[in-house]
């Protein structure tokens, strides 16, 4: 008796278990009171639908039916009212609310259930009727096209019509017709860019659809440019301008966004400008700094977006408090090179802003004006084809008339020559024998740089037979 009543006890919790279990099961999503996904109606009839679930219930409703035409009533339902209930009532539907009608949790609006209602009207078979404005569609590359014509029955067969063009009739292939969703491309071309609608078929009264206007996206950019080098300088309380262009292909458009040290202050102001040629687009961005602070130092970066591509450039800029000149020698004031080599740069250490003149002297006249053989290379002396003759002294005058800036610096260059013996370009003619015991004078005439060291050797003439002696100092 007592193992009965314990199985019976264990049995009726187990049923219990099983019973919550399967309400949660039940109400995982909303229950409609329908027994199909779609229900037709005629025109002017009352919708009515009645939603259940575990929690507190909401509703979306078909784009051409608006919140103030439907009737939405709620409360708590069940044998113990811990159930919501929601009632939705259309007192009068038309054809343009044709469409999907979902009940969903309100905490959990991925948890829902729908119904597709079809409201038939002998009037307008399209939900979106021809006297609506056209509307436009993008054609992007790689997706399906969506010409979204939907009807308000079942049954109503269609044809999609390229203005002044050939109809198409749908191949279940490529071109795909659904009464609830319109005719999908699913490999458009750019045949599908234009002026469609859509018409129905055996009808005497021939009805169309809106208009659609189809507008291929183009997301190609080609080229990003600022108006500034990597690295930009400018003086406290000046204007700075940054130009963003970007090139793009014809029908794109792009997006221009900024980053900079001044931002969050809104320091800069921006101004857009577009300019269409026969090949190409041309985008302008423009950053304006009216006055520059010391805070705005740092990184600027135009960044370009147009659809799933993007491209930046930027600009480091640099705020000087006030004006200045720093020149140094590279490496002491006195350089030496050798006689024969192809180049020689003169090149001190001059940092300055902004960009001072700078002129070369030699031996204090204009070096380039002394020989073609001078050129400047930026702010250094370049001497080609070193010669004994670039010897001397060099002074570089640095000026910025306008801050009334100045400064010099007199750099001394050494010409080493290798020595060379002036005899040995003369034909010497062999002097014969001299009596024995005579003064004979030899003569060594050389140059060099430094002076070269001349050192006599002699050579014995060797005993008739025997090999030379070496020569002796």
């Amino acid at each position: 008796m007592m193992n009965f009543i314990l199985f019976s006890l264990l049995f009726g919790f187990y049923g219990v278990l099983a019973k919550d279990k399967d309400q949660k099961g039940r109400f995982s999503v909303p229950l409609l009171d329908v027994k199909t996904r779609q229900q037709v109606l005629d025109a002017n009839q009352m919708l009515t639908l009645n939603c259940r679930g575990r929690w507190q219930l909401s509703w979306t409703f078909p784009a051409g039916l608006d919140r103030d035409q439907v009737d939405v009533s709620e409360s708590r339902c069940g044998r113990t009212s811990k159930h919501y209930c929601s009632q939705v009532k259309v007192s009068s539907i038309q054809a343009q609310h044709t469409g999907l009608f979902r009940c969903r949790y309100q905490d959990k609006p991925h948890k829902q259930t729908s119904i597709y209602v079809y409201v038939t009207d002998s009037q307008q078979l399209f939900v979106e009727d021809a006297n609506m404005s056209p509307d436009v569609l993008y054609l992007k590359e790689k997706e399906p096209l969506v010409i979204p014509c939907r009807v308000t029955s079942p049954n109503v067969t269609t044809e999609l019509v390229k203005y002044r063009s050939h109809s198409l009739s749908p191949d279940q292939r490529n071109i795909i017709w659904n009464s609830r969703r319109g005719f999908t491309i699913r490999s458009p071309t750019f045949f599908y860019i234009g002026l469609f609608f859509c018409q129905t078929t055996g009808d005497i009264v021939r009805h169309q659809s809106r208009r659609y206007f189809v507008h291929r996206i183009v997301n190609k950019i080609k080229d990003v440019r600022l108006n500034s080098s990597e690295h930009t300088q400018a003086l406290k309380g000046q204007r700075l301008v940054l130009n963003c262009s970007a090139t793009a292909e014809l029908n794109t458009r792009v997006n221009f966004t900024w980053d900079y040290p001044g931002k969050s202050i809104s320091a800069g102001s921006t101004f857009k400008r577009l300019v269409k040629h026969q090949t190409e687009m041309l985008f302008y961005s423009i950053l304006t700094i009216p006055k520059l602070q010391r805070s705005d130092r740092g990184r600027y970066t135009c960044r370009v977006k147009s659809g799933d591509q993007s491209q930046h450039k930027h600009v480091n800029v640099t705020v000087y408090d006030r004006p200045f000149i720093n020149l140094k020698p590279r490496n002491g004031l006195v350089m030496m090179v050798q006689a024969g080599e192809k180049s020689y740069k003169i090149s001190p250490k001059l940092r300055a802003f902004p960009a001072p003149k700078v002129i070369w002297l030699k031996d204090g006249t204009v070096a380039a004006e002394q020989c073609s053989r001078y050129h400047m290379s930026g702010n250094s002396l370049v001497i080609r084809d070193v010669a004994e003759e670039d010897a001397g002294k060099y002074t570089v005058l640095v000026r910025n008339q306008e801050h009334r800036l100045y400064q010099n610096l007199t750099l001394t260059l050494v010409v080493n020559v290798s020595p060379k013996i002036g005899e040995k370009a003369v034909l010497l003619q062999d002097p014969g024998s001299v009596p024995r015991g005579s003064r004979q004078a030899l003569r060594c005439t050389s140059h060099g740089v430094p002076p070269p060291h001349i050192q006599w050797l002699w050579h014995p003439c060797p005993s008739k037979g025997l090999p030379a002696a070496p020569p002796q100092a």
